[in-house]
């Protein structure tokens, strides 16, 4: 019998953060506790559907106008304009002078695609795979590989997180500003930064803005976590919205996966703001062009709630208050394992647990300690030591937190 034609194909390495859940899935032991992937769990550590979304899904079931035709290229039109006005604001200077257009996406990544490809075919009038993309160091480790897969050459760091005193660097990351080649890309986390959980203070999002614009530096956000990370869909968008104010052309790609709860539904949308309505129509005219060679049209489920939700003021609200509750419940999560950590006196310091902000928390903890926590106290997280909140609950908080003392105390 012949070979296969594929014998020559190498098997790729598992995805990190679902190879943990599948460890996790496998593990037997009654104390398990899954820290990894990021999604959101209630108290009962069970997968949450927000009681809004329920009831937008059975206003949708009891549509009888409703059918299962070709939505348009670009996506449900009310989805994207709703979509893109929670991102920049109501009163927002771009929406009043017709200079923003978005496309609704197969999720965050999605949006990050799309807008990556534009970019590497069109951007500053190049078809140019060497233009330089930045992504945070750490960054969500997806950012580098839709970009690579892309087409762009060269994919950098900046300096972000400062181990030392487990913040924000935020001189590396403006010095690395200040020294790339102009015109270059740098993916920004709108808030709630993946991994750390460190975000910019408005007064140094205005420093990064500076530099930026100084150095014809090209934004494109990743808004994952809006309203999900503070609890206000204000506070989270209002990076997004200052470097509107400061007239900048950028990407935003958003994700309604954490926010709606509709991970499996693949809702995103990538907003485009422009200088003014015809360079927004004429990326979007190239959008179209990618969004039909790769998946040709968006589906109609997630979009459909997610438009509903945000056009009624009564169902507007009763999704804030949901989304509230997420954060609410994160940031108890928080404040409770800092307390234990003090109150086991677990050497070091802990007040970055609840400085941080959003579903992740990067606790400090080094690989060593990380595979103590997996192999001995079926505790998964990532090998960076970053955490999901949302795995904590009542019933775990403390096993978790005596853990890490362990962990620490026993393992340098």
């Amino acid at each position: 019998m012949a070979a296969s034609i594929f014998a020559a194909v190498p098997r790729a390495p598992p995805v990190a953060v679902f190879k943990l859940t599948a460890d996790f899935r496998e593990d037997g032991d009654a104390r398990k506790v899954n820290l990894g992937v990021g999604a959101y769990r209630t108290d009962e550590g069970q997968p949450w559907v927000l009681p809004v979304v329920k009831k937008v899904e059975q206003m949708i079931t009891n549509d009888n106008s409703l059918n299962h035709e070709y939505l348009p290229i670009l996506g449900l039109p009310e989805f994207r304009a709703n979509a893109s006005r929670i991102a920049l604001g109501d009163d927002s200077p771009a929406i009043k002078e017709n200079r923003i257009g978005s496309v609704q996406a197969l999720g965050g990544t999605g949006a990050l695609r799309i807008g990556a490809e534009f970019l590497r075919r069109w951007y500053n009038g190049n078809n140019n795979t060497a233009t330089p993309v930045y992504v945070s160091s750490p960054t969500w480790e997806n950012h580098n590989s839709v970009f690579m897969d892309a087409g762009f050459k060269d994919i950098r760091t900046y300096h972000y997180w400062d181990a030392a005193k487990r913040g924000l660097d935020l001189q590396g990351l403006l010095n690395d500003m200040e020294k790339a080649p102009e015109f270059s890309i740098f993916i920004l986390h709108a808030c709630a930064h993946n991994p750390t959980g460190t975000d910019p203070t408005p007064d140094q999002w205005k420093q990064i803005a500076a530099v930026m614009k100084r150095r014809f530096l090209f934004p494109f956000f990743d808004s994952a976590y809006q309203g999900f990370a503070s609890g206000s869909l204000d506070k989270d968008a209002w990076a997004v919205r200052y470097f509107v104010s400061e007239g900048f052309e950028f990407f935003c790609a958003q994700s309604f996966s954490k926010n709606f709860g509709l991970y499996n539904e693949r809702v995103g949308n990538l907003t485009v703001v422009g200088k003014d309505a015809d360079n927004v129509q004429r990326v979007l005219s190239q959008m179209e062009k990618i969004v039909r060679t790769t998946w040709s049209n968006p589906p109609s489920q997630g979009a459909r709630i997610v438009a509903t939700t945000l056009s009624s003021p009564q169902l507007f609200a009763e999704w804030k208050d949901n989304v509230k509750t997420m954060a609410d419940r994160v940031l108890l999560m928080r404040s409770n394992l800092r307390s234990r950590l003090e109150s086991l006196g677990t050497p070091g310091t802990w007040n970055h647990i609840t400085e941080q902000i959003g579903m992740f928390s990067f606790t400090g903890l080094n690989p060593k300690q990380v595979e103590y926590m997996i192999k001995e106290k079926h505790i998964y997280l990532m090998a960076s030591g970053r955490i999901n909140m949302c795995g904590l609950t009542t019933k775990n908080l403390d096993y978790v937190a005596q853990s890490i003392h362990e962990a620490v105390t026993k393992i340098q």
